[in-house]
């Protein structure tokens, strides 16, 4: 008999490759997976119950009442009648408006930090804003152009605005830190352009831009709702389906091309999409500030996500858009703030907590 034992073999847990929780889904044939995170989902979920909780609750308030109650059978155009007119023609496409404005803006700002690797790298503050703002301002000042002509200006000027940015930055690659870098330079050189054409309009032109450039909900009916909501359906897909490659880049161009990414076909094509998404609520709505910058990073921290959340990012703009609109409708009741005036004193308080916090954590 030996008195040498034998070792007992060590066993070992098993390798998780996923967060605690966390689900894979795989259809069928394997071309679609996702992973599913309770975390998320309850978030997301809150998120539209905000959303849709604030909606019901703008298009019942104002200087004409209407019971929460009676609200339903107005929605379907049952009721008293000028309950229906105020829920249908005045309220409800305002509201939705503001829903697909802010989703719209999450969703850029989220491609744009996502490419920038940096968490001020919102369009707000890259100059794609700025870009989209210009165009339609020269549309309103040189040409007097209606609507439709302000819109295409924002989206063409958003878009040129990209195009020059990311020519710019182009240098082995996109940085994040220069094209941030040259964002701010561009956007302080739009701004310029629009001061001038500012000067040399008539009064009451100017005064129409000025009022324009604040950004506002006011009097938007089912034409904008229907604009923005049509360019989230023709652009949100498209910068959904590479969302899984945009989580790549976010590792490194490198790390990237390992994967199997073509990092410069990618970055053209969220940056394409994403400036037209933004160019597309800049012209319904005018440049609302801060939504873009802070939808992202709110959602991110609440889903605790290491990586871009297109969908928490959309989620959250709208939730804090349509809160920001029912807050400058209600505030001064009966006279109504641009939302724009609301957007940017949440958008500046968060911007100095962001920066507060990098400061903090030695980023900055």
């Amino acid at each position: 008999m030996s008195d040498t034992l034998t070792p007992r073999p060590r066993t070992s847990a098993p390798v998780r490759l996923t967060p605690r929780g966390t689900r894979a889904w795989r259809s069928p044939g394997g071309r679609v997976s996702f992973l599913l995170r309770p975390r998320t989902l309850v978030i997301s979920l809150a998120l539209i119950a905000v959303s849709l909780a604030t909606l019901v609750i703008s298009v019942s308030v104002g200087d004409y009442e209407i019971a929460l109650s009676a609200v339903p059978s107005a929605l379907m155009g049952y009721g008293e009648r000028l309950d229906v007119f105020f829920v249908q023609g005045v309220r409800l496409p305002r509201a939705l408006t503001a829903i697909g404005v802010g989703a719209a803006l999450g969703i850029a700002g989220a491609v744009f930090q996502s490419l920038s690797r940096n968490a001020l790298g919102s369009p707000d503050i890259i100059g794609f804003t700025s870009g989209a703002a210009t165009g339609a301002v020269a549309a309103i000042l040189l040409l007097g152009a209606g609507r439709l002509v302000v819109s295409l200006g924002a989206i063409a000027g958003g878009l040129v605005t990209a195009g020059v940015v990311y020519l710019l930055a182009m240098k082995n690659g996109v940085q994040g830190y220069r094209l941030v870098l040259v964002g701010i330079g561009v956007s302080a050189m739009l701004a310029s352009v629009r001061d001038y054409l500012m000067t040399r309009a008539e009064l009451t032109d100017a005064l129409g831009a000025q009022i324009w450039m604040i950004g506002s909900l006011n009097s938007r009916g089912w034409t904008e709702a229907a604009a923005v909501w049509i360019g989230l359906a023709l652009l949100a897909p498209i910068i959904f389906a590479i969302g899984q490659r945009l989580r790549f880049l976010e590792l490194g161009e490198d790390t990237a091309r390992g994967l199997g990414v073509s990092a410069q076909s990618t970055q053209i094509i969220a940056l394409a999409a994403a400036s037209a998404l933004t160019g597309a609520a800049i012209a319904v709505a005018g440049p609302i500030g801060f939504v873009a910058l802070a939808a992202p990073q709110l959602a991110r921290r609440l889903t605790r996500t290491g990586g871009t959340t297109l969908a928490g990012a959309a989620l959250m703009g709208a939730a804090l858009l349509v809160v920001a609109d029912l807050v400058a409708m209600r505030l001064m009741a009966p006279t109504q703030l641009p939302v724009g005036v609301v957007t940017a004193v949440i958008g500046g308080s968060y911007l100095i907590w962001l920066l507060y916090t990098e400061w903090r954590g030695g980023r900055a």
